[in-house]
């Protein structure tokens, strides 16, 4: 965070400084990271005492003070601390956030949504134009009314691009996130199914995630998928230059010529005006071609030649863990870890990749499935379409993990003449027990689950059996 005053920093979030014996602490500098976490509190920074589910903050300010915090932010004083109390805490970070963005006016932030393939994304965004200026990219999925201005707070004077990852769970969320960090560029990657049982329909998703591009500042660009066709009408919602990206015709950063490899990793020619270029890519999955062209597209809004945004892609690697992240291991089986978080669209994306990779290797598949949640009154359809899908991508072997996720197994079931090639365990542990059980050299094996299904333990215990 670039330095503010303790009184600065008050007046911003219209809090009291407390805890000090007189004025005089009002001009002492925060120059030190801004931390919900106690155990990362360092000299000079600011601890933010947030109530938790099994823990408050407000427990830790004396020990954020130990580590040589300037102040915490609280809703209490808190003996023997210097505190700025507020009314609401998480409010108060975003109010502060929100006022350091304000001082920055070089910084380009780039903002994007969507309801799949976002931490991914912005990941790859983040190679792709760090070579170009000092650039914050959230940690893995910091992207909510938490996450989000811990990642805005991370600017400094010197920072060039801001990128800031949007998650929506209700309408006027992204309102609220874009109120923080106002974007010069704003990015709508798909509209799906995840969350609808929060926000009750896709017309519902669109609204709340329209709700980024009429947050575009004046002047800026708004990046929308030409092959979404929810994601393309967001086009009357703003009135700054629109630019699109996707494999229909009209995209005017496109992809031509798209093919998988034998490693399920996608190729294709990438077009932006009248240039032409191969690409291809190190991840796994033909839905990154999406994402490859999103990233491509902002590049192009901050002004990256088309030959800069081609040697990017080529050589972007992925960065985030349990995204189709591949393990071979020494005794021949592979693992594909995509357990991190599940929704409809990337169930079938991932499941298209296992039957690729089976295909080219002349391999076994299995797909270890868990619960895909938040899908209100559709989920038991959406899991049964899922075990139907794995049936006709003809994977070989389908193990469905926790009763939420059973309509995957009785769908499968039903689908075809499947029988035994399908099973249903409770645990995780059944699960390992079987796997360990019958896996042989060969084999490849996609793990995925909403986070919440917690099956990453699944795949990371899988990975280190042969270790």
């Amino acid at each position: 965070m670039i330095p503010v005053s303790c009184g600065e920093i008050a007046d911003a979030v219209r809090g009291e400084l407390v805890g000090v014996e007189s004025a005089a602490p009002r001009s002492v500098m925060v120059d030190g990271a801004v931390t919900i976490d106690s155990r990362a509190a360092g000299p000079g920074g600011l601890f933010v005492a947030l109530p938790g589910e099994r823990v408050d903050g407000h427990d830790f300010v004396g020990a954020a003070t130990a580590a040589g915090v300037t102040v915490s932010l609280t809703t209490r004083p808190i003996e023997g601390s210097p505190c700025i109390v507020v009314d609401d805490a998480q409010r108060a970070l975003g109010d502060l956030a929100r006022h350091v963005i304000g001082k920055l006016p070089d910084l380009t932030v780039i903002a994007l949504t969507g309801s799949s393939g976002k931490t991914s994304t912005k990941d790859l965004i983040g190679q792709l134009i760090r070579p170009y200026g000092e650039t914050v990219v959230p940690e893995g999925s910091f992207n909510n009314e938490i996450g989000h201005p811990l990642t805005a707070l991370q600017a400094t004077a010197t920072t060039k691009y801001l990128i800031a990852e949007m998650g929506v769970r209700s309408l006027g969320d992204i309102t609220y996130l874009t109120g923080i960090t106002p974007p010069q560029i704003g990015l709508v990657l798909n509209v799906g199914t995840s969350h609808i049982g929060k926000l009750g329909s896709q017309d519902n998703i669109a609204l709340a995630k329209g709700e980024l591009i009429e947050a575009v500042r004046p002047g800026g660009t708004a990046i929308l998928n030409a092959d979404d066709h929810r994601v393309a009408a967001m086009r009357g919602r703003t009135q700054q230059q629109v630019l699109t990206f996707g494999e229909a015709p009209e995209s005017e950063v496109r992809a031509t010529d798209v093919k998988i490899d034998g490693e399920g990793r996608p190729a294709f020619t990438l077009q932006i005006g009248d240039f032409s270029a191969p690409v291809q890519l190190q991840f796994i999955g033909e839905h990154y071609v999406s994402n490859a062209l999103a990233a491509a597209a902002v590049c192009v809004a901050i002004g990256l030649t088309p030959e800069q945004i081609t040697d990017g892609l080529n050589a972007a690697e992925r960065v985030s863990a349990a995204r189709m992240e591949l393990t071979e291991r020494p005794d021949g089986v592979t693992i594909i870890n995509d357990a991190f978080n599940a929704n409809p669209e990337s169930t079938r994306a991932a499941l298209k990749s296992l039957a690729a990779i089976g295909r080219s290797r002349g391999a076994r598949t299995w797909a270890v499935l868990g619960e895909m949640l938040e899908l209100g009154d559709t989920s038991a359809d959406e899991h049964d379409a899922i075990g139907r899908l794995a049936v006709r991508l003809d994977v070989n072997r389908l193990l469905v993990v926790g009763e939420g996720a059973k309509p995957i197994h009785l769908g499968a079931s039903l689908e075809g003449s499947w029988g035994k090639e399908s099973a249903f365990v409770e645990t995780i542990p059944e699960a390992l027990e079987l796997l360990r059980r019958e896996l042989r050299a060969g084999d490849v094996v996609l793990v995925k689950s909403s986070k919440a299904a917690k099956l990453r333990s699944l795949a990371d215990a899988l990975v280190e059996d042969a270790q």
